[in-house]
Protein backbone atom coordinates (compact mmCIF):
# COMPACT_ATOMS: atom_id res chain seq x y z
CA UNK A 1 0.00 0.00 0.00
CA UNK A 2 0.94 3.27 -0.74
CA UNK A 3 2.05 5.46 1.76
CA UNK A 4 -0.90 6.94 4.52
CA UNK A 5 -0.81 9.06 7.61
CA UNK A 6 -3.37 8.34 9.72
CA UNK A 7 -5.01 9.49 12.83
CA UNK A 8 -5.55 7.19 16.39
CA UNK A 9 -8.28 7.94 18.74
CA UNK A 10 -8.50 6.16 22.05
CA UNK A 11 -12.33 6.47 23.32
CA UNK A 12 -11.73 4.47 26.39
CA UNK A 13 -10.00 6.93 28.56
CA UNK A 14 -11.38 10.42 26.36
CA UNK A 15 -12.57 12.70 28.97
CA UNK A 16 -14.13 15.18 26.35
CA UNK A 17 -11.79 18.34 27.71
CA UNK A 18 -11.90 19.34 24.42
CA UNK A 19 -8.59 20.44 24.23
CA UNK A 20 -7.47 18.92 20.73
CA UNK A 21 -10.56 20.85 19.85
CA UNK A 22 -9.29 24.19 20.85
CA UNK A 23 -5.24 23.54 20.34
CA UNK A 24 -6.67 23.31 16.63
CA UNK A 25 -8.75 26.31 16.49
CA UNK A 26 -6.03 28.26 18.09
CA UNK A 27 -3.08 26.77 15.77
CA UNK A 28 -4.86 27.80 12.66
CA UNK A 29 -6.46 30.99 13.58
CA UNK A 30 -10.25 29.15 13.38
CA UNK A 31 -13.02 31.75 13.89
CA UNK A 32 -15.20 30.09 16.97
CA UNK A 33 -17.77 28.75 14.57
CA UNK A 34 -15.25 26.60 12.52
CA UNK A 35 -13.78 23.49 14.39
CA UNK A 36 -11.59 21.27 12.19
CA UNK A 37 -11.36 18.89 14.90
CA UNK A 38 -13.91 18.28 17.06
CA UNK A 39 -15.46 16.03 20.03
CA UNK A 40 -18.47 14.24 19.71
CA UNK A 41 -20.43 13.34 22.77
CA UNK A 42 -21.97 10.22 22.24
CA UNK A 43 -24.91 8.22 25.00
CA UNK A 44 -27.75 6.52 25.62
CA UNK A 45 -30.28 5.08 28.42
CA UNK A 46 -33.40 4.80 29.75
CA UNK A 47 -35.36 5.57 32.71
CA UNK A 48 -37.76 2.75 34.82
CA UNK A 49 -40.01 2.69 37.85
CA UNK A 50 -38.06 2.68 40.90
CA UNK A 51 -39.05 -0.77 42.42
CA UNK A 52 -39.83 0.92 46.17
CA UNK A 53 -41.74 3.87 44.78
CA UNK A 54 -43.59 3.81 41.50
CA UNK A 55 -43.38 7.64 41.43
CA UNK A 56 -39.79 7.80 40.66
CA UNK A 57 -38.05 7.27 37.41
CA UNK A 58 -34.32 6.11 37.68
CA UNK A 59 -31.69 5.57 35.01
CA UNK A 60 -30.84 2.61 33.62
CA UNK A 61 -28.49 1.54 31.31
CA UNK A 62 -27.13 4.95 30.69
CA UNK A 63 -23.25 5.36 29.25
CA UNK A 64 -21.91 8.04 27.07
CA UNK A 65 -18.15 8.29 25.68
CA UNK A 66 -16.59 10.78 23.06
CA UNK A 67 -15.35 10.89 19.73
CA UNK A 68 -12.80 12.90 19.22
CA UNK A 69 -13.18 13.79 15.21
CA UNK A 70 -11.03 15.92 12.21
CA UNK A 71 -10.84 14.94 8.21
CA UNK A 72 -9.79 11.15 8.34
CA UNK A 73 -7.77 12.18 4.73
CA UNK A 74 -9.29 9.06 3.59
CA UNK A 75 -7.97 6.51 1.56
CA UNK A 76 -10.76 7.21 -1.12
CA UNK A 77 -11.89 10.83 -0.69
CA UNK A 78 -15.40 11.80 -1.44
CA UNK A 79 -14.54 15.14 -1.33
CA UNK A 80 -11.87 14.91 -4.01
CA UNK A 81 -13.76 13.01 -6.36
CA UNK A 82 -16.92 15.49 -6.28
CA UNK A 83 -14.77 19.21 -6.47
CA UNK A 84 -15.55 20.33 -10.27
CA UNK A 85 -13.03 23.00 -9.57
CA UNK A 86 -9.91 20.52 -8.29
CA UNK A 87 -9.45 22.23 -5.74
CA UNK A 88 -8.56 19.21 -2.99
CA UNK A 89 -5.84 16.21 -3.97
CA UNK A 90 -4.46 13.99 -2.29
CA UNK A 91 -0.37 13.93 -1.57
CA UNK A 92 1.58 10.92 -1.61
CA UNK A 93 1.51 10.59 1.92
CA UNK A 94 -1.82 10.44 2.06
CA UNK A 95 -2.89 13.94 3.33
CA UNK A 96 -5.65 15.35 1.71
CA UNK A 97 -5.44 19.30 0.86
CA UNK A 98 -7.75 21.92 -0.52
CA UNK A 99 -6.18 24.75 -2.77
CA UNK A 100 -8.19 27.95 -1.72
CA UNK A 101 -7.02 29.22 -4.36
CA UNK A 102 -8.63 27.09 -6.31
CA UNK A 103 -12.02 26.53 -4.30
CA UNK A 104 -14.70 28.23 -6.04
CA UNK A 105 -16.81 27.91 -2.62
CA UNK A 106 -19.66 25.47 -4.29
CA UNK A 107 -19.67 23.42 -1.42
CA UNK A 108 -20.36 20.11 -2.71
CA UNK A 109 -17.68 18.79 -0.80
CA UNK A 110 -19.13 19.43 2.76
CA UNK A 111 -22.06 17.98 1.65
CA UNK A 112 -20.41 14.60 0.03
CA UNK A 113 -18.26 14.17 3.14
CA UNK A 114 -20.21 11.65 5.51
CA UNK A 115 -17.84 13.20 8.71
CA UNK A 116 -18.81 16.49 7.83
CA UNK A 117 -14.81 17.62 7.74
CA UNK A 118 -14.87 20.61 5.05
CA UNK A 119 -16.42 23.69 6.46
CA UNK A 120 -17.33 27.03 4.47
CA UNK A 121 -15.51 29.76 5.85
CA UNK A 122 -18.34 32.69 4.90
CA UNK A 123 -15.55 35.54 5.21
CA UNK A 124 -13.54 34.22 2.53
CA UNK A 125 -16.17 32.29 0.77
CA UNK A 126 -14.02 29.19 0.11
CA UNK A 127 -14.07 25.63 1.98
CA UNK A 128 -11.19 24.68 4.35
CA UNK A 129 -10.62 21.45 6.56
CA UNK A 130 -7.95 19.78 8.75
CA UNK A 131 -4.14 19.84 7.22
CA UNK A 132 -3.07 17.78 9.00
CA UNK A 133 -1.01 20.22 10.70
CA UNK A 134 1.11 19.69 7.08
CA UNK A 135 3.12 22.69 8.49
CA UNK A 136 4.61 21.14 11.42
CA UNK A 137 4.89 17.87 10.09
CA UNK A 138 7.54 19.33 7.22
CA UNK A 139 9.49 20.45 10.51
CA UNK A 140 9.19 17.15 11.86
CA UNK A 141 7.01 18.02 14.59
CA UNK A 142 3.67 16.66 15.48
CA UNK A 143 0.13 17.91 14.52
CA UNK A 144 -0.81 20.22 17.08
CA UNK A 145 -3.94 18.02 18.60
CA UNK A 146 -1.82 15.38 19.39
CA UNK A 147 0.41 17.53 21.55
CA UNK A 148 -2.27 18.74 23.16
CA UNK A 149 -4.21 15.83 24.17
CA UNK A 150 -3.40 15.55 28.42
CA UNK A 151 -4.91 12.33 28.05
CA UNK A 152 -2.97 11.07 25.27
CA UNK A 153 -5.68 10.07 23.31
CA UNK A 154 -4.61 11.15 20.21
CA UNK A 155 -1.24 9.89 17.76
CA UNK A 156 -1.07 9.70 13.96
CA UNK A 157 1.33 7.57 11.93
CA UNK A 158 1.56 5.25 9.03
CA UNK A 159 -2.26 3.14 8.94
CA UNK A 160 -0.45 -0.09 8.48
CA UNK A 161 1.91 0.79 11.64
CA UNK A 162 -1.14 1.91 13.45
CA UNK A 163 -3.44 -1.09 12.77
CA UNK A 164 -0.52 -3.66 13.44
CA UNK A 165 -0.70 -1.86 16.61
CA UNK A 166 -4.42 -1.38 17.63
CA UNK A 167 -6.28 -3.14 15.16
CA UNK A 168 -8.18 -2.52 12.45
CA UNK A 169 -11.31 -0.32 13.78
CA UNK A 170 -12.03 2.68 12.01
CA UNK A 171 -15.52 3.37 13.13
CA UNK A 172 -18.01 3.37 16.38
CA UNK A 173 -21.37 5.39 16.97
CA UNK A 174 -21.89 8.01 15.87
CA UNK A 175 -19.41 7.49 13.05
CA UNK A 176 -20.63 6.25 9.38
CA UNK A 177 -19.02 2.64 8.15
CA UNK A 178 -15.87 3.45 6.64
CA UNK A 179 -16.70 1.39 3.92
CA UNK A 180 -17.72 4.84 2.17
CA UNK A 181 -14.57 6.44 2.07
CA UNK A 182 -11.97 3.61 3.50
CA UNK A 183 -10.82 6.56 6.43
CA UNK A 184 -7.14 6.86 7.56
CA UNK A 185 -8.56 6.38 11.14
CA UNK A 186 -7.43 3.95 13.98
CA UNK A 187 -9.96 3.47 16.69
CA UNK A 188 -9.91 1.72 20.29
CA UNK A 189 -13.19 2.08 21.07
CA UNK A 190 -15.13 2.77 24.82
CA UNK A 191 -15.85 -0.53 26.52
CA UNK A 192 -19.56 1.16 26.07
CA UNK A 193 -18.80 1.91 22.61
CA UNK A 194 -21.62 0.77 20.17
CA UNK A 195 -21.05 -0.55 16.97
CA UNK A 196 -21.69 1.98 13.96
CA UNK A 197 -25.29 2.08 12.26
CA UNK A 198 -26.12 0.04 15.42
CA UNK A 199 -26.41 2.67 17.60
CA UNK A 200 -29.48 3.12 20.39
CA UNK A 201 -28.35 6.48 21.57
CA UNK A 202 -27.67 9.47 20.41
CA UNK A 203 -25.18 12.92 20.10
CA UNK A 204 -25.22 14.57 23.64
CA UNK A 205 -24.12 17.89 22.36
CA UNK A 206 -26.04 18.31 18.91
CA UNK A 207 -26.67 21.92 19.88
CA UNK A 208 -22.97 22.65 19.67
CA UNK A 209 -22.29 20.89 16.81
CA UNK A 210 -25.20 22.61 15.15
Amino acid sequence: MAKQLAFYFDSSVCTACKVCQIACQDKNNLPAEIRWRRVIQYGGGNWVRDANDKSLLIPSNVYAYSVSMACNHCENPICRDVCPAGAITKRSDGVVLIDENKCIGCRYCEWACPYGAPHFREDQGVMTKCTFCEDLLAKGENPACVDACVMRCLDYGELDELRQKYGNLDAIEPLPSGNFTSPALVLTPHKHAQPSGKGTGHILNLPEEL
